[in-house]
């Protein structure tokens, strides 16, 4: 995760690898990630289910896409 300093630091990021998502994004990935995995009844999500959890918050595009 990277913090940028201004809109021109952003837009210089973009040019180089091709994305970019706001904290708020990141925040709710991260919960859709990473939420169960205290639960006893845990178990791996696989690429199926992980590509699911960057899309339903709109993660969505080449960059975005698991191999």
């Amino acid at each position: 995760m990277r913090l940028f300093r201004s809109e021109e630091h952003v837009r210089r990021v973009y040019d180089r690898l091709g994305a970019v998502c706001p904290a708020e994004q990141l925040w709710r990935l991260a919960q859709s990630w990473y939420g169960d995995r205290l639960d006893p009844e845990w178990e791996p999500r696989g690429r199926t289910g992980l590509q699911a959890s960057l899309d339903g918050v709109g993660l969505t595009g080449p960059f975005w896409r698991l191999g």
